[in-house]
């Protein structure tokens, strides 16, 4: 009887390390990577005048990370099991917006730091929401993205402008693909106002 009963706690613990094993294989698979557009200017941009820096934008830690963000509900934050971005979510919004401003023009340089130049002008930006929500219908689903821009210039650290900027997306499907093109529908309407209002 004791024999059997250890061959049964032997192959009980075989079996939770197997899962335990497959489970970590399954948690280490390679994704697949996605990045976004920039906004994109008609022929050569304009340049005008002046230095911005667009600061790293600031996220919670459920955006502070390379993975796409799925919220089944408001206090819940999952994430897309078939998907990821190329770098965390708060510098692919900064290659974005950088990106954006050299294409459209308006300033003389833009960066991401200053490279030993004295900018006259800085971007913050609060990353608020960049994900997936249900729409509220059957399988349909929204894409979401608010962030706070905030212009500070350089030469007295005062705010020149702040404001909030939202978009949403609508997707009929929660396909990764399907998914990260209606993040870049969002976008493409979202990124040529922050730069217009950046530069107004």
């Amino acid at each position: 009887m004791r024999l059997i009963f250890a061959a049964l706690i032997i192959a009980t613990m075989t079996l939770s390390g197997c899962g335990a094993i497959s489970s970590l294989s399954k948690a280490g698979a390679e994704l697949d990577a996605y990045t976004l557009s920039p906004a994109a200017g008609s022929g050569t941009p304009a340049r005008g005048r002046g230095h911005l820096i667009v600061e790293l934008p600031s996220a919670s830690g459920a955006l502070a990370t390379d993975r796409i963000l799925i919220k089944p509900v408001p206090y819940q934050a999952q994430y897309l099991p078939e998907g990821r971005w190329i770098e965390p979510t708060p510098a692919l919004l900064q290659t974005l917006l950088v990106a954006s401003f050299q294409n459209l023009g308006g300033f003389q340089l833009v960066g991401r730091t200053a490279n030993g130049l004295n900018p006259d002008y800085t971007l913050m930006t609060e990353m608020l929401d960049f994900q997936v929500e249900p729409s509220g219908a059957p399988d349909q689903f929204v894409v979401q993205i608010t962030m706070m821009m905030t212009l500070i210039r350089e030469s007295d650290r005062r705010v020149v402008a702040s404001r909030r900027f939202a978009a949403s997306q609508a997707s009929a499907s929660d396909d990764t693909q399907a998914l990260v093109a209606a993040f870049d529908r969002a976008l493409q309407g979202l990124l040529p106002e922050i730069v217009g209002w950046t530069l107004r």
